[in-house]
């Protein structure tokens, strides 16, 4: 029965190791690598303002995709009884994708950008099956710890193979590598294999609950799918507590997640050297981790919706850091404070959402939350690009985040949350 699930069972931890698994492109690719080995490698030939404007254009066609299939994905997985298989689906393209960076010559900017868009869209698919699981490997008492512990398994495993990457990356020969150059292209291999490897857990011990249908034409399982989705619009106008949420949940998760991917442009833009700015990756990373689980139980004892302000306004408070840093110190400083709130404000969310989704909607509706997230990519890092562009100062593009993280506060606060 599902009241009966231990909060840390077999279930839950073969569960979270997805988090573990995914979470290595996170922080080696999205966030690490390559940007800069993709400005300096694969587009070589091309100026800064030009390889920058491709990355934008990668990141924004793989949000695409998911902000346009999402609930429709969400769906298909809801009727056909398929959460686990879509998962392994959308893992296999994130990880051959990321394989495929190894062989990627230098100066084939066009191919990598090809990959990485593929790899995203691997990526955050995945994550959609993945984030929907949490359903049936927890219940209501025990889903904000269940949340917490998957995002703190995100860090950890993350970060491990970050730590590792990042030695490769300054000590190649110590691997027995010739250059830094081939230590980011294991780097990329070696995200691929952890992947892979750490998927294993979830495909062997995670048990899907039934589904509505079992068997279905693919003509009928499309067409039904669409009209779920149709009708799903329709009832998010029903769910006005659940429509708010996501409305607040979508501002301020657009200002979390430029921060998580303009980052390191944003130190680069204010001269901090590359070498530095990864350990300051490092630095999120493992004060993530713990401070994930601590964010769970605070949430747990005070309330979900006061540690989402906490989360929130801190974020307010980096935002403002962002004007007065000019010293790696500085950066330091912020990639801490980042780390104490990102994976709490991310994991508390989700369990926010997992209390309002109606009963066999689960796949459905996550596909939305996971629309919402990721839409992201498309509206936030353009934003913080085009304001520092106008105003020829990367201070005004993080201080432009204001513009989510504020409203979102606003727009939380009209939202009822189920406590218990």
């Amino acid at each position: 029965m599902k009241s009966e699930k231990k909060i840390l069972s077999k279930e839950v931890i073969s569960w979270a190791f997805y988090d573990w698994a995914n979470s290595a492109f996170a922080t080696t690719v999205i966030a690490g690598f390559f940007p800069i080995f993709f400005k300096s490698f694969w587009a070589n030939s091309l100026s800064d303002s030009e390889s920058t404007a491709l990355l934008g254009v990668a990141n924004s066609l793989s949000g695409f995709f998911i902000l346009i299939f999402a609930p429709f994905l969400g769906a298909l997985a809801d009727i056909t009884f398929r959460k686990k298989y879509m998962l392994v689906f959308f893992m296999l393209i994130g990880a051959g994708s990321t394989a495929s960076f190894f062989f990627i010559y230098e100066g084939y900017w066009m191919i990598a950008v090809i990959a990485y868009i593929l790899a995203s869209i691997g990526f955050s698919g995945g994550n959609i099956f993945y984030d929907s699981l949490i359903i049936d490997v927890s219940n209501d008492q025990s889903r904000n710890q269940v949340s917490a512990f998957g995002y703190a398994m995100g860090y950890l495993g993350g970060g491990i193979l970050f730590v590792i990457n990042v030695i490769m990356y300054m000590q190649p020969n110590i691997f027995g590598l010739a250059s830094e150059i081939d230590a980011v292209l294991f780097s990329f291999l070696s995200v691929a294999i952890w992947w892979s490897i750490f998927t294993l857990p979830l495909i062997k011990f995670v048990k899907e609950r039934k589904g509505e249908i079992t068997s279905l034409s693919l003509t009928s399982t499309v067409k039904n799918s669409f009209f779920r989705v149709i009708n799903t619009f329709k009832e998010i106008r029903q769910y006005k507590n659940l429509f708010y949420f996501l409305v607040a949940y979508w501002l301020y998760m657009d200002g979390i997640d430029t921060v998580v991917r303009m980052a390191l442009a944003f130190g680069s833009d204010i001269g901090l050297a590359s070498s530095e700015l990864i350990v300051a990756l490092i630095i999120t990373q493992f004060i993530g981790f713990p401070s994930t689980i601590f964010f769970g139980l605070l949430a747990g004892r005070f309330g979900l919706k006061i540690l989402l302000y906490i989360g929130i306004g801190i974020y307010i408070l980096i935002c403002f850091g962002g004007l007065v840093i000019s010293t790696i110190f500085g950066f330091y400083l912020l990639a801490g404070v980042i780390g104490l709130v990102q994976g709490g404000v991310q994991s508390v969310s989700r369990a926010v959402f997992s209390k309002m989704v109606p009963d066999g909607k689960d796949s459905e509706f996550f596909g939305f939350y996971n629309l919402v997230g990721k839409s992201a990519v498309i509206f936030g890092p353009m934003m913080m690009g085009l304001v520092s562009y106008l105003f020829s100062d990367p201070r005004a593009g993080i201080i432009s985040l204001l513009i989510l993280f504020i409203p979102g506060l606003l727009v939380l606060r009209m939202v009822e949350i189920k406590e218990r």
